[in-house]
């Protein structure tokens, strides 16, 4: 009696780990790849879009604007840190809105196409930063801001105009949007 019982726990047994490792369903699959690796330094502008609503870091020639010229670009008097005209160049791309290639990737953005030219200048101790517009700030849309204020920030950054977080303000005709800092970090 006691083989009989021991024969059927090992049919048990072995009837359980055949379903265990089955698969479930799960259906095997071809190998599935993705773009090459980046190798060395990566290159370009840094804008930020909004990728299914949040902020996405993109990177973009100078060049590589809808219209194919690169946006006029007001830049203020360089301060002794690094020169603020490529984050004004920043912000001018990302006005341009998404390429056709960004918005088959499902990218978009809300900063309006009429916002800019756009003037950046360092305030206090290279801690902070003003963005001036010609456009109205006041109807920006909190993803816009956050479009706006991560963008001047990491082109800031990148050419030392302002060390490390910066609280960035945002002033156009119709007044003065709260200082905000980039909620990515």
């Amino acid at each position: 009696m006691t083989g009989r019982r021991t024969g059927r726990a090992l049919i048990a047994g072995g009837l359980l780990v055949a379903l265990l490792t089955a698969g479930c369903g799960v259906r095997p699959s071809a190998v599935i790849t993705g773009r090459a690796a980046v190798s060395g330094p990566a290159e370009g502008i840094g804008v930020y879009l909004l990728a299914q609503g949040d902020p996405a870091l993109v990177l973009r020639q100078p060049k590589a604007t809808q219209a194919g010229v690169a946006p006029a670009v007001n830049c203020s008097p360089s301060s002794p840190g690094g020169s603020p005209c490529q984050p004004a160049q920043a912000l001018a791309l990302l006005a341009a809105g998404p390429s056709e290639d960004e918005r088959a990737s499902g990218l978009t953005s809300e900063v309006p196409a009429g916002l800019g030219p756009f003037t950046v200048t360092p305030v206090g101790q290279r801690s902070d930063l003003t963005v001036t517009t010609t456009g109205a700030v006041r109807p920006l849309t909190a993803d816009a801001v956050d479009q706006i204020v991560c963008t001047v920030t990491d082109a800031a950054t990148q050419v030392g105009l302002v060390n490390g977080l910066a609280a960035v303000s945002i002033v156009g005709p119709d007044g003065a949007r709260q200082p905000r800092r980039c909620p990515i970090r």
